[in-house]
């Protein structure tokens, strides 16, 4: 055990004395939380629509008053006069105005009549995100106006009521888990297996091999050193990233020791994976080629940024054994819904298995001599 905590006592003060290298890893997640998460996920806001109004009576009337209560209200779209329609059409085309609403002539008769009035919406659709927001916008306002204004006594309609479980998750908490799981793995990858490649090039680890330092004290002392950095920056991140996205779960006293226990699982289980692929690896140029693959091999995939279930099933395997997809759904679970132990025991119980499995991997590997 003194033995062993002689090389963690190494490790740590090696660490210490770079503060570059404790900001870097902690600068990369941090900058992904708050562009991404500002980036990403929000609703639309300020598009700029265009109303081709050819019938110009009382009912194409109510619909650009709807338009001028959504830009007060909502904000999602202002609207922009046209007279051509053609005009509205290249504008959309040309990315001047998103999208372009046509009233038809004679859409007032066809409403009073009851002669399936219709009017258009023209989107561009090469941006998915833009054209969804303005559709369901639009397809919202339409039964809005379909709707009559005195309801019937006997409902002849089936009825969804969605009953939502969380106030509305803005996407910066969404990708909080995901940022706090990467922070941990860059500490890993570069507080860890970069400076366990470097110290083996530089000749570091010779002088372990001329004392009476065993294998498994000599891989244990490293991973246990490891496990203590990212464990560092796991709370960095958790702390700071919960203050930045409003979330106030970590001030729970039971919340916060979850969150304790998931981080000391995923340093386990990264800091064993990242072990168990660097104990053969002599370049030390090998470990800064593979950072960039890793990541998006197995950040990706995890369910930080989108569903594990939106994923082609070739994927969706890779996410079933990556340590991220536990670590993400657990920090999730966590700060998102306060699940408690019972949403993360499997998680936990995966990380650690996972760490432990690598590490009784790696140890046989590990090379004794020169």
């Amino acid at each position: 055990m003194t033995r062993m905590m002689a090389i963690v006592e190494r490790e740590m003060r090696k660490f210490f004395r770079s503060p570059a290298l404790m900001m870097v890893s902690l600068t990369l997640p941090l900058v992904q939380l708050i562009i991404l998460g500002n980036a990403f996920g929000g609703k639309i806001r300020g598009a700029h629509v265009g109303v081709v109004d050819y019938d110009r009576s009382s009912q194409s009337l109510k619909i650009e008053e709807a338009f001028n209560s959504i830009a007060v209200n909502i904000r999602t779209f202002t609207t922009v006069a046209y007279d051509d329609e053609q005009k509205a059409r290249e504008d959309v085309r040309t990315g001047k105005i998103d999208a372009a609403v046509i009233i038809p002539a004679q859409y007032s008769r066809r409403v009073l009549a009851g002669d399936s009035p219709a009017i258009g919406l023209v989107v561009d659709n090469s941006d998915q995100t833009m054209s969804s927001s303005l559709e369901a916008e639009m397809q919202a306002l339409v039964d809005a106006m379909n709707a009559p204004a005195i309801q019937q006594k006997v409902v002849q309609q089936i009825a969804l009521e969605i009953v939502e479980l969380y106030p509305y998750v803005e996407y910066m908490k969404y990708l909080l888990a995901g940022s706090i799981a990467l922070a941990m793995f860059v500490a890993v990858m570069i507080g860890g297996g970069m400076l366990y490649i470097d110290d083996k090039a530089r000749g570091v680890h010779e002088g372990y091999l001329v004392t009476p330092i065993t294998k498994l004290e000599l891989v244990l002392g490293l991973n246990l050193a490891g496990t203590i950095k990212a464990v560092m920056s796991g709370i960095s991140i958790t702390v700071i990233g919960s203050l930045l996205a409003g979330l106030g779960v970590i001030f729970r006293p039971e919340s916060a020791l979850l969150l304790l226990l998931l981080i000391i699982a995923t340093s386990i289980a990264f800091n064993g994976m990242m072990f168990l692929m660097m104990v053969r690896i002599e370049d030390p140029l090998v470990p800064r080629a593979m950072f960039g693959v890793l990541n998006t091999l197995l950040f990706f995939p995890s369910g930080a940024i989108s569903p594990v279930s939106g994923l082609p099933k070739w994927l969706r395997a890779i996410a079933n054994v990556d340590p991220f997809t536990y670590a993400v759904h657990g920090f999730k679970s966590i700060l998102l819904k306060d699940g408690g132990l019972t949403a993360i025991r499997w998680d936990l119980l995966f990380l650690v298995g996972f760490g432990i499995a690598a590490l009784m991997l790696a140890t046989p590997l590990f090379k004794r001599t020169l």
